[in-house]
């Protein structure tokens, strides 16, 4: 399939070159490309109609579904700014999302793991889509030459989303990404793992996440892969999926393969059409790379390593490589980007891919310490910023206790990871009280106000916190008490 130069040519491109070959399938749903396409213009048709505009900012917080899919590549087609909002926020976190973004639109499910997303929103945007309005949203639709003309003004420089990262100040940041880098680093992301035309694409990273979004739904389109949405994880939804669905590539975070291979049912499953696997965001043992390919077939395991704010990619291993290389290391540096260790230890990215350079000679500084090789593999061996990764997803202490101060009963509180065998890390709040509370209490009252993977999974009651002549707390000594 041939290169698009922007995203809104995605969708036309693929209906043109593959029409019947299926794109998505989900549940009840299969969509041909040419079906998909059908689907994404009359979203953009609709947006339009209601006065959306190039470069307004279209929201969704809602799961991995087709409809997913057919709204972002809608507000792409008309050069709109997608500005996806994870599905485990809570209000005030998605809401900080919307007025920071300025989003005008939100697309968003009825409701998901029994959570309903508008009722969490003290003021939801004046154009909010569910999934029981999506038909009536699709009344008084711009004509087809309006949209024509919308999708011809996007420009490859054009912003096409914007993702939310947070920071070791504790506030999200929207990072812009224009459609140039995306489809340059994922078009070479899709060639170097291999993913091609006919494979079966079983997406189980959220869309909401670049590893979901552009590694999974973007990447599958520009090969002409079919996308398998899958809401929520649990093995054994994935090892059904696997076998009835004949699924050839699953990417993930560690935790995935090893929920699999821990799974009782798993010998008995029909796994002989996995082929793809690409994995990182956490420490990988080399036993599990042989794992993965000796018990769960796949023909190829890699590894990699990237930001949101180098456009979800910097490294890459290559097929080919070793197990130790797979699991010790994040590859190589991606065709026409940079790796390169400050004097400190910290890892810095530069090329095309880079969305906010931190100096002024275009390098980003990751804030994580890691070394290369001598050839030119990358290996993460600490972190500079004040971060752990939870399943997969990076969790930032100084956010955790910004919410945390609000309880009445916290003086002071401090958050480290703790190693956990099942997620990689768990939060672990350190608590100097003010009054008596029960930790059961403080964890299920900090579920009502985070993302679950924030939520710290323990409580530790302390009299005080260790502090340094400068009066800050001293995370490698409460890190100590934990081992």
């Amino acid at each position: 399939m041939s290169a698009p130069a922007t995203i809104a040519e995605l969708a036309p491109r693929a209906a043109r070159e593959r029409p019947e070959e299926l794109a998505i399938s989900d549940g009840d749903v299969r969509l041909s490309y040419r079906e998909l396409h059908a689907r994404a213009d009359a979203f953009a048709r609709a947006l339009l109609g209601r006065g959306v505009a190039h470069g307004d900012r279209v929201a969704i917080w809602a799961p991995n579904t087709w409809r997913w899919v057919a709204a972002a590549l809608g507000a792409h087609a008309i050069g709109a700014v997608l500005v996806p909002i994870n599905t485990r926020y809570k209000g005030d976190e998605a809401a900080h999302v919307l007025a920071s973004s300025g989003a005008r639109v939100l697309v968003t499910a009825d409701q998901f793991l029994g959570t309903r997303y508008l009722e969490l929103l003290a003021t939801p945007p004046e154009l909010a889509v569910t999934d029981a309005t999506w038909s009536a949203f699709h009344d008084g639709l711009a004509p087809e030459a309006e949209l024509h003309r919308a999708r011809a003004r996007v420009s490859p420089q054009d912003i096409g989303d914007m993702m939310f990262t947070s920071g070791t100040t504790g506030a999200p940041k929207g990072i812009l990404a224009t459609h140039a880098q995306t489809l340059r680093a994922f078009g070479d992301w899709a060639s170097i793992v291999g993913l091609r035309g006919g494979d079966r694409y079983l997406v189980v990273a959220p869309f909401f996440h670049s590893f979901g979004y552009k590694a999974g739904m973007l990447a599958a389109l520009m090969t002409g892969a079919t996308i398998h949405p899958h809401a929520i994880f649990d093995a054994d939804s994935v090892l059904a999926r696997i076998a009835a669905e004949r699924i050839s590539v699953l990417p993930g975070p560690p935790t995935l393969y090893v929920s699999l291979l821990q799974h009782p049912e798993r010998a008995s499953a029909d796994l002989r059409s996995l082929r793809l696997a690409v994995t990182g965001a956490a420490v990988v043992p080399v036993e599990l790379v042989h794992r993965m390919r000796d018990t769960l077939g796949f023909e190829t395991v890699l590894t990699g390593y990237g930001l949101t704010e180098s456009t979800g990619v910097a490294s890459l291993c290559r097929p080919g490589d070793d197990p130790e290389t797979i699991a010790h290391t994040s590859g190589r540096a991606m065709p026409g980007v940079e790796l390169s260790i400050a004097s400190d230890g910290e890892i810095l990215v530069r090329g095309y891919n880079v969305a906010a350079p931190t100096d002024a000679d275009g390098w980003l500084h990751t804030g994580d310490i890691g070394a290369l090789d001598a050839r030119g593999n990358v290996k993460i061996t600490d972190r500079k910023k004040d971060m752990f990764i939870v399943g997969g997803f990076n969790a930032y202490p100084a956010e955790i206790e910004a919410v945390m101060r609000a309880h009445p009963a916290i003086a002071q509180v401090a958050v480290v990871g703790a190693p956990d065998e099942r997620l990689g890390e768990i939060g672990v709040a350190f608590v100097v009280a003010r009054s008596p509370f029960r930790p059961d209490d403080l964890i299920a009252w900090c579920r009502d106000r985070m993302a679950n993977f924030k939520v710290p999974r323990r409580i530790e009651l302390v009299d005080t916190l260790p502090l340094n002549a400068s009066g800050k707390v001293l995370k490698h000594v409460l890190r100590a008490r934990l081992s």
